[in-house]
């Protein structure tokens, strides 16, 4: 610690509060991860004692993650991506599977954590041909996201808008509809937005996520996937439309099995 002053590592370290479970390191717990504390275990245990096939929910949501990001990127061009909510690296990430396709591929990932942010900064690393950045930011600042995200990304050219399970996180329904506006507008045509989030469709889920939410952890709103259409409003969505996460474009021959995490994608016209 040269001159006494603590390195931004150690600066990130000190503000990870371990007392209370946090909703990233949870998720990272159930996809096996390793990057999550002692409280996360154990909410993410009550959690799926209620809810047992959370686990399969969230491994699903990254399938659908990998999925998305592989359409829009192949099949409709896409080189630049906004990821807000980035939650923990674990495996096949946005960058890892936007340049797998186009090793050109600019993403952006931006979360407000510190925890996040000290591994995004070790392990979020791209192609040479392109770039991977990361913003320190939070969702309820949308234009702040935006004034960080276009030093990096044209947003002259067709960006893919990307909220994954984290709208849920902002409480009034209505603000988060208007995040949602705020962003949108910011893309130019030929833009994309991709999304999904977790619904109220199951009573053991609902029960589950209460008991989480009475931990002193940052709540998280299950909402309905008609709520979740006002999400899409303006926009040119694809088919087949808001569904389960595995029914959507599943793989050819393969029985996917819905759960009760919901998204689509959207062109802007």
């Amino acid at each position: 610690m040269p001159d006494g002053h603590p390195t931004p590592d150690q600066e990130a370290l000190s503000k990870i509060d371990t007392t209370v479970p946090h909703s990233a390191r949870i998720w990272n717990y159930w996809m096996g991860g390793k990057d999550n504390y002692d409280v996360d275990r154990i909410a993410g245990d009550a959690y799926r004692e209620i809810a047992p096939n959370i686990e399969t929910m969230a491994r699903a949501s990254r399938v659908y993650l990998i999925r998305t990001v592989t359409f829009v990127a192949r099949e409709r061009g896409i080189r630049q991506f906004l990821d807000i909510g980035t939650g923990l690296p674990t495996y096949d990430n946005t960058h890892q599977v936007a340049q797998k396709v186009a090793p050109e591929s600019r993403i952006v990932y931006v979360d407000n954590d510190p925890l996040v942010l000290r591994h995004a900064q070790a392990l979020l690393t791209s192609t040479p041909e392109g770039v991977t950045d990361y913003v320190d930011a939070d969702l309820h600042d949308p234009d702040a996201i935006l004034e960080h995200a276009g030093k990096i990304l044209d947003f002259g050219k067709p960006v893919a808008l990307m909220l994954m399970g984290i709208l849920g996180h902002i409480q009034d329904y209505e603000e988060a509809k208007d995040i949602v506006r705020r962003l949108q507008a910011a893309l130019p045509p030929g833009s994309y937005f991709v999304h999904y989030d977790s619904t109220d469709t199951d009573a053991e889920l609902k029960r589950a996520q209460e008991g989480y939410d009475d931990t002193g952890a940052v709540p998280y709103v299950l909402r309905s996937p008609r709520q979740l259409t006002a999400y899409y409003e303006g926009l040119e969505l694809l088919e087949p439309g808001i569904v389960s996460c595995p029914l959507w474009r599943p793989e050819p021959g393969s029985t996917p099995e819905p759960t009760d995490v919901y998204g689509g994608v959207a062109y802007k016209p």
